[in-house]
């Protein structure tokens, strides 16, 4: 299996060099490394996030794509699905099969069709759309519900700004 997730990881690098995706960019953290990715979302436009530049990791399994990578912020982001230590919570990043707390349904889950793309592709949405119904910071996620334009804002607007300092180092 490791093979074949290695190439699959190489065809997918080849193809975002190729053909780059708005709103991110992707490459390996280390050369030698096919299963650790280093990704830069780019705040979406029209959100609070518009003109960050967020890092995060994408670390890949052996088995993938028969399970999910995980994902972990390295520049601070203050959101309802993004935990303080950085990881992403995200349905299409969950193991695949049932939810054991039934709120999500397995076609909701990893599937192996889904490629770096598709996750940052719904990355880039969770950004502009948080599901405060399952957070993984419950303090971001009732910031967003009781004042989205006051505490909220302001932390994502600083985060942006340390996004725009770090980008470059």
């Amino acid at each position: 299996m490791t093979q074949r997730s290695s190439l699959l990881l190489h065809k997918q690098l080849a193809e975002l060099r190729k053909n780059p995706v708005d709103g991110f960019s992707a490459g390996l953290v280390d050369d030698s490394n096919i299963y650790k990715w280093e990704v830069v979302v780019i705040g979406p436009q029209d959100t609070l996030f518009e003109g960050g530049f967020f890092k995060a990791t994408l670390t890949f399994p052996s088995d993938y794509p028969m399970r999910p990578p995980k994902m972990k912020f390295i520049t601070e982001v203050w959101h309802p699905n993004v935990a303080k230590n950085g990881d992403i919570c995200i349905s299409i990043l969950h193991e695949p099969g049932e939810d054991k707390f039934g709120y999500e349904k397995p076609e909701e889950r990893w599937l192996p069709i889904h490629t770096v793309e598709t996750i940052m592709i719904s990355v880039i949405s969770m950004l502009a759309d948080p599901n405060v119904d399952s957070p993984a910071n419950v303090d971001a996620a009732k910031e967003w519900r009781e004042d989205p334009t006051g505490i909220f804002k302001k932390k994502v607007a600083r985060c942006v700004r340390k996004s725009q300092e770090m980008a470059f180092d």
